[in-house]
């Protein structure tokens, strides 16, 4: 198998990503009151600040915060709200530890702009750029790391991965239209969005051909509902089949995978890395 790795160094301030020596771990924050795993957890500010601090302390390299639950059927929320519940957090952790890279997990350019302002470094869209176009006049605004995820409002796919292939492809030349430096753009398959469990297994099959459009990937597999159908166990049971994924992915050349369990997919990603960096068919993309 070849496997392809770009490698890329973002620079925001004091906080640095470096990618293309090691598979980077984005620890998941959640700060809402309804996420499917971890509702109303961390919905303190303090209480947040410390669960962000231990998940580098068990391994994570950057920190997503997200303020509106994006679980199947979820109720959305005002711009108001899912400011009031994240900017403090961010605000909090930057100065706890301004050298960890925090990723904000919106769709909206208003929320976007507020979380950079306050301290988050990157900007983590789950529409891909569809859904509020000027998420992507903020991210060339800010000249910010952004992660396009693919969604779409329909599931009536022809040929399914080439599809989803396309989805992102648009939403990279919507990017770049909008002044996204190319070497800003992350790309996210959108494992359990607007796909059923046999498409996500299908796509986790497929993540080479996405690392082939030509950016690093981001994958986002933690206690996803997939997972748990395959094991038939309870979503705080399935640690394993989310280290099978983040394995899997890895392979293929996944470059951050976000997660909840941080210490124990450290060690997942550890042993995946060493022996991927080994490999004689590693092929390093410069861009």
């Amino acid at each position: 198998m070849k496997t392809t790795i770009y490698k890329r160094t973002y620079t925001m301030g004091e906080a640095v990503l470096e990618l293309g020596a090691s598979t980077k771990i984005m620890g998941i924050l959640n700060v809402t009151p309804d996420s499917f795993s971890d509702g109303g957890r961390y919905v303190d500010p303090d209480q947040a600040v410390r669960h962000a601090l231990q998940m580098v302390q068990d391994g994570a390299d950057l920190i997503d915060i997200g303020g509106e639950s994006t679980r199947p059927g979820y109720e959305p929320i005002s711009a108001e709200e899912e400011l009031r519940r994240v900017i403090p957090v961010i605000e909090a952790i930057h100065r706890a530890a301004p050298h960890i890279p925090i990723s904000v997990d919106t769709y909206k350019a208003e929320v976007a702009r507020q979380a950079i302002q306050a301290g988050a470094h990157i900007m983590n869209d789950i529409w891909g750029g569809k859904k509020d176009p000027d998420m992507l006049k903020a991210a060339a605004e800010f000249g910010c790391p952004i992660i396009l995820m693919h969604n779409r409002k329909d599931m009536n796919y022809g040929d399914f991965t080439a599809d989803v292939v396309h989805d992102l492809e648009e939403s990279v030349e919507m990017a770049l239209k909008a002044g996204v430096d190319s070497k800003q753009i992350i790309l996210d398959p959108g494992v359990g969005f607007a796909k059923n469990g046999p498409e996500n297994l299908r796509i986790m099959t497929q993540l080479d051909r996405l690392v082939g459009i030509g950016y690093p990937v981001l994958l986002a597999t933690s206690r996803k509902k997939f997972i748990r159908a395959a094991l038939d166990l309870p979503v705080d049971d399935i640690v394993e089949g989310t280290a099978a994924t983040v394995a899997f992915g890895i392979a293929q050349g996944c470059q951050i995978v976000r997660v909840h369990d941080v210490k124990q997919i450290k060690r997942t990603v550890t042993m995946s890395d060493a022996m991927l960096y080994a490999g004689a068919d590693l092929t390093r993309v410069r861009l």
